[in-house]
């Protein structure tokens, strides 16, 4: 028996491999580096800065998801996650344009109905 020589390596399966955790790791970059939640605001003239660190931020998604910070809170546990919060706390709410309009409302029926005053929308510029 006699024991073959190789003259070559094959890399093609090796950059495909790499290709592969590129695209993966760029993916996630991007994700990671926003630290945002995705939502599609509605445009306006003139949109508000959210520099305020001691805020509130309060997101209702496409699907009717709420979100405090980056916490999914269910619509019925909304006045018990609220209590938690000063009511001259500013509150940025931040709403997907494809979102229904009801999530809207009762959430600022529930703020309403616990003082909260210092209320702001979030909006992308156009």
């Amino acid at each position: 028996m006699q024991i073959k020589k190789f003259d070559s390596i094959n890399v093609v399966p090796f950059i495909d491999i790499m290709l592969v955790l590129l695209v993966i790791v760029l993916t996630t970059a991007t994700f990671v580096a926003n630290g945002v939640i995705p939502v599609d605001l509605p445009e306006s003239k003139v949109a508000a800065k959210n520099d305020n660190k001691e805020n509130l931020t309060i997101t209702i998604k496409e699907n009717g998801e709420i979100l405090f910070d980056k916490t999914v809170v269910v619509i019925k546990d909304i006045e018990n996650e609220l209590c938690k919060y000063k009511t001259d706390i500013p509150i940025h709410i931040n709403c997907d344009k494809n979102a229904k309009f009801d999530y809207f409302v009762v959430l600022i029926d529930i703020l309403k109905q616990k003082n909260f005053t210092n209320l702001g929308i979030i909006t992308k510029k156009d």
